[in-house]
């Protein structure tokens, strides 16, 4: 080929070489938090496409690689990755479905990208939102689940696998393989400890993460030996720190002391130093702590604020509400001294946060938000756990990591989660503050991003009147006479 024709080809060749990518959305000029680091990287523009973050960096450069049908400006703004509730139920029965769907848009409206069900007594109902949310036939956050819960004999909490057995055992991770759960929650009401040490076991066989309640007649060591992966409720990290755990579950045990003495032992008998040992052992067997911190704070002040005029309660729906009330009933009855010691008792167990972090626990953000557990209300309930973090004694870059890398650190996947960068999922929010300065920037929400799809404050908003409109549909026919 001669010189004279190579240059026409060149030419032709240029305008499309240098043609700029198309995209879905582009985020500019905002300050991207790096939660990892707790630094930020100000004029940033953050370019999605499709589910998947595809590009990060300065405006003039990003607007010359890319075009995108939708721009939001993010100038002033500070963007974080999605927030993820990593302790939540559904639940109620049957007659509940409708309530408890209701509650996915409030996840959304409050930057929680992902969620984390702990077993409720909806299981299969749970299971199939999962599908359709990850098929996109259904709008909510990303959700996790357990399934249905194993349990022991005739329990306390319904929707669960009765375990009595290694055979009924067995059996339940057939079923909790076949329905692809995400992990498996093991609770405590009535299953034995030999059993309940059987399933952390057999869930760890099984390729799963096991969650779950420690039994009184264990120690939170044997439970971590037997491969725990994560210790829901702040409570049993206290356990773990009591000089003679040991003793009192084998009292309990051999039924020589009931519950009462038992938890008047372990309030009694915390150890900084067995508790921090402890500790140390958890983080480097890599065993996760969920706190739960709001939803005990609620039930031991109740005292304080009954939270009747609650305005949240606008978004959660009448027969919901009710399952509240036996949780209310139960502390109304209460003496002075009792309301006296739940408050030290809440005092006691919060003050072992600090600790865990400073012993490289890894903590996760999560609410206990759903039935029964009263006031404790999906979506604004992760932004109070929160600040209940800072206010017991971690930093804001240290509670806003727990509520976005924790969790994905948790189930692997710290690849895809809990950064805003190249190659990361698409879920993100806009903040109006720096929630490294301020955790309470975490409620600033101006923009959010679920898998690649936008929602401005006017849409965020809409979802919140969604369900504020559905709960007070349903209030109206219950409130109406009866033929």
């Amino acid at each position: 080929m001669s010189f004279r024709l190579a240059i026409p080809v060149l030419l032709a060749l240029a305008p499309s070489a240098f043609a700029a990518e198309q995209a879905d959305l582009m985020i500019r000029h905002a300050t991207v938090v790096d939660v990892e680091r707790a630094t930020t990287v100000a004029d940033q523009t953050v370019v999605v496409r499709g589910q998947d973050i595809v590009a990060v960096g300065n405006d003039r450069a990003m607007r010359k690689a890319w075009r995108a049908t939708q721009d939001v400006d993010g100038k002033g703004r500070y963007l974080i990755p999605g927030l993820w509730d990593m302790h939540v139920h559904f639940g109620g029965g049957p007659a509940l479905i409708e309530e408890n769907k209701a509650l996915l848009p409030l996840y959304i409206a409050h930057g929680i990208t992902t969620i984390r069900d702990a077993s409720g007594d909806l299981p299969e109902q749970v299971l199939q939102w999962r599908g359709e949310i990850a098929s996109g036939q259904l709008a909510g956050p990303q959700l996790f689940t357990s399934g249905a819960k194993i349990e022991g004999i005739k329990p306390v909490w319904k929707g669960t696998l009765e375990v009595g057995s290694q055979a009924d055992l067995d059996a339940a991770f057939v079923r909790l393989k076949r329905d692809r759960v995400d992990f498996v929650k093991i609770t405590d009401s009535t299953l034995t400890p030999e059993l309940f040490l059987a399933a952390v076991r057999g869930a760890r066989a099984n390729g799963l993460r096991a969650s779950g309640h420690i039994p009184m007649a264990l120690t939170v060591q044997q439970a971590v030996d037997a491969g725990i992966s994560s210790i829901e409720h702040l409570d049993y990290a206290y356990k773990a720190g009591v000089k003679d755990e040991a003793a009192i579950a084998a009292d309990f045990a051999a039924k020589r002391i009931d519950r009462a003495q038992a938890n008047a032992r372990l309030d009694a008998g915390f150890d900084p130093d067995t508790a921090m040992a402890a500790y140390r052992g958890f983080a480097a067997k890599g065993v996760f702590v969920t706190p739960t911190l709001n939803g005990g704070r609620i039930l031991d002040f109740l005292d304080q604020d009954d939270h009747r005029d609650d305005p949240y309660l606008a978004y959660i729906g009448p027969k919901l509400q009710a399952t509240y009330a036996w949780r209310v009933e139960r502390a109304a009855k209460a003496t002075p001294a009792q309301i006296q010691a739940r408050h030290q008792e809440y005092h006691q167990v919060a003050a072992v946060l600090p600790m865990l972090q400073q012993a490289g626990v890894t903590i996760m953000a999560g609410t206990d938000a759903g039935f029964l557990n009263s006031f404790n209300y999906p979506g604004i309930g992760l932004h109070e756990e929160l600040s209940l973090f800072v206010k017991e004694g971690l930093t804001p870059a240290q509670a806003l990591s727990a509520a976005t890398r924790a969790g994905p650190a948790w189930f692997g996947t710290l690849d895809r989660y809990g950064a805003v960068a190249p190659g990361k999922a698409a879920d993100l929010v806009l903040l109006e503050r720096n929630p490294l300065e301020d955790i309470e920037a975490t409620r600033g929400i101006q923009y959010v991003v679920v898998r690649g799809h936008g929602y401005d404050r006017k849409a965020l908003d809409a979802l919140l009147e969604q369900t504020r409109a559905k709960v007070a549909d349903w209030k109206a026919e219950d409130a109406a006479p009866k033929p």
